[in-house]
């Protein structure tokens, strides 16, 4: 059976994950599946990606019961490294439980969207684990470093009120009559869709320059490929398309060249 599904709408796609005996969290198989789902999407023309969970929940964590080994955490590194890297907009979808490898899955997205009732921790210190320092150094950024010694040296969850207070979560989404599941994919989807008819190499190459800020050591663009990336974008058909649109006063079809 199937635990995390690929599905695209046009140039939107959507990972899911449904294992809700578990409260979704991963084990081998749906970590495979997860990276394989990223590397689908990775190979498609898409402009978006959003990553959600089932039943009302997002991810758990880890599924303890099969034994989380280093062999795991490197698979998950490799699957997270490639999430991040995606080269357009990714979109989390929160809901309930988001614990763990499940924050992790989060903070390896570029946007948060979560309903009220989402909890937020890293909680290995109850288990005598560590989580890598790519991890570390992310929520750091995101959630603040004072919020980040909480989670991490307290193992205590955080709300998503205050998650939506530090940074952490860009958007809180009440829920509506479908469940806070639903109600969060649905704005998910939808901010999703507004994404897609932006600019992709403006979008590519401004999520290359706010990757590169951490970088070690304070190198910035010390490759060149964000002056490339920014030289491409002004040279680009669609900058053309885009002055077009706003003296026609309709919206830009944009092409991604």
């Amino acid at each position: 059976m199937t635990i995390v599904s690929y599905s695209q709408d046009g140039a939107v796609a959507r990972l899911r994950i449904s294992r809700p005996e578990r409260r979704n969290a991963l084990n081998h198989q749906a970590l495979d599946e997860l990276h394989d789902g990223v590397r689908r999407a990775a190979a498609a023309e898409l402009r978006a990606l959003v990553v959600t969970g089932d039943d009302d929940q997002f991810c758990a964590g880890a599924d303890l019961k099969e034994l989380e080994d280093l062999a795991f955490t490197r698979a998950l590194r490799a699957a997270l490294d490639d999430l991040a890297a995606l080269p357009f907009p990714t979109v989390a979808a929160i809901a309930g439980a988001c614990m763990g490898l499940g924050t992790q899955i989060a903070l390896s997205c570029d946007l948060r969207l979560a309903t009220p009732d989402a909890r937020f921790a890293v909680p290995v210190a109850k288990l005598g684990l560590m989580v890598d320092h790519w991890t570390v150094q992310r929520l750091a950024l995101l959630a603040g470093h004072s919020t980040a010694r909480w989670m991490l040296l307290t193992a205590e969850p955080v709300t998503a009120a205050e998650a939506h207070r530090v940074g952490l979560v860009h958007q809180l989404v009440e829920p509506g009559d479908g469940g806070p599941g639903a109600s969060v994919l649905a704005a998910a989807d939808e901010l999703a869709e507004r994404i897609s008819h932006l600019a992709p190499l403006a979008l590519s190459g401004s999520k290359l320059g706010l990757d590169l800020l951490e970088r070690p050591g304070g190198e910035v663009d010390a490759d060149g490929r964000y002056l490339a990336a920014f030289e491409a974008a002004w040279a680009s058909d669609d900058l053309v398309e885009g002055r077009r649109a706003f003296g026609e006063r309709r919206s830009p079809a944009f092409r991604g060249r």
